[in-house]
């Protein structure tokens, strides 16, 4: 297994006032599989996410990912495995703006040592990959913005994630920019990629193969199918 959650609470204190954000919240993701976290505002799925991506400390629990304790590791630790194993998909994009789009995808790899002819070379490839190989040198504000989602699909992937973490991939997005991003996620799923998908949306969330929905910090479905659908996102 890839990912395990076990009795994980997450809680934070406001004056003499202590919200749940999770409780007591038990999660096992298998290697491979495309797992959507659906819920409304407040239901814990941000906490979730920043638990999943090692940028917070439940409060009580353990987590497991990739055989690694991570409650036990410390901070340098966990900055090497969210730039080796975890790769961030976010609603902004996050991309640098005065950086080329081959460029934001060299970062990651840049940190991680690599040297300039193998960034470069691993850069061209994925830029390739999510189509964008005629749009190498542009900047962010030279793309449309399914085209910069698709830039920080690529950076995600540099250097090749045990997990990839989308937080609603597609909010900022059109209908037809919103479905290619999904088709790019079905693509990546059926080459092995392990995504989890955070999303408010049942929509968008019928894409994944698994979904598990929270209610105030909560497990309060977790449903598989036999394969994902792929339904069409439609303008609003």
């Amino acid at each position: 297994m890839l990912i395990t959650l076990s009795h994980i609470n997450k809680i934070f204190t406001t004056g003499e006032v202590a919200v749940h954000a999770l409780d007591d919240l038990n999660i096992v993701i298998e290697q491979g599989e495309f797992v959507a976290i659906i819920g409304q505002s407040g239901s814990g799925k941000t906490t979730l996410l920043d638990i999943l991506g090692c940028l917070s400390h439940p409060t009580s629990g353990d987590y497991w990912l990739h055989g690694a304790h991570i409650n036990k590791l410390p901070d340098s630790e966990l900055t090497t495995i969210r730039n080796r194993q975890i790769g961030f998909i976010f609603q902004t994009f996050h991309l640098l703006p005065r950086k080329s789009a081959m460029e934001n995808v060299q970062l990651p790899l840049m940190y991680a040592g690599a040297t300039r002819t193998q960034q470069q070379d691993r850069a061209r490839e994925l830029l390739t990959r999510v189509g964008l190989q005629d749009r190498l040198n542009h900047h962010s504000n030279q793309l449309s913005g399914g085209q910069q989602q698709r830039v920080a699909i690529a950076r995600a992937l540099a250097n090749q994630p045990a997990l990839l973490l989308a937080d609603e991939p597609t909010g900022n997005l059109d209908s037809q920019s919103g479905n290619e991003i999904l088709t790019i996620f079905d693509e990546l799923h059926d080459q092995g990629q392990t995504i989890v998908m955070i999303t408010h949306d049942p929509l968008i969330a019928q894409r994944a193969k698994r979904r598990i929905t929270l209610l105030d910090g909560r497990v309060l479905a977790d449903e598989s199918t036999g394969s994902p659908t792929h339904p069409v996102l439609q303008e609003i």
